[in-house]
């Protein structure tokens, strides 16, 4: 966490918890093995949340974790923890719909397989 993530009531302003969030996305989906996909096609969120548990202060070190949920035709849920990385005191839980995208057509597509089958471990 950085000291400018604070807002003015002293603790992490909370368009951090979903950066965080999206940066830990950002990784599990870049080590995924998502070769061989069509070109411009790729995730975007439709539905994001957080539930709040303890406040975030600076300074902190922080650890994500993601989850896979359901996976839908196009669409796979997407869960997360954030965790004091020093303590293991949790400070957030997240959520977010993941659809696959064709950048193209401007509408959903077909999931990648290997996201698939990471919904039915």
């Amino acid at each position: 966490m950085r000291w400018g993530d604070m807002d003015a009531y002293g603790h992490a302003n909370n368009t951090v918890y979903f950066r965080f969030f999206e940066e830990a996305r950002i990784t599990w989906l870049g080590s995924e093995n998502l070769r061989n996909l069509p070109d411009g096609t790729g995730p975007v969120i439709i539905k994001t949340s957080a539930t709040f548990l303890k406040e975030l202060n600076y300074p902190a070190t922080v650890t994500v974790s993601t989850y896979a949920g359901k996976a839908g035709n196009s669409s796979l849920e997407t869960f997360y923890t954030l965790h004091d990385s020093a303590t293991g005191d949790k400070y957030a839980e997240g959520y977010a719909k993941i659809v696959w995208f064709d950048h193209q057509t401007r509408k959903s597509t077909r999931l990648p397989d290997r996201l698939r089958a990471l919904a039915a471990e």
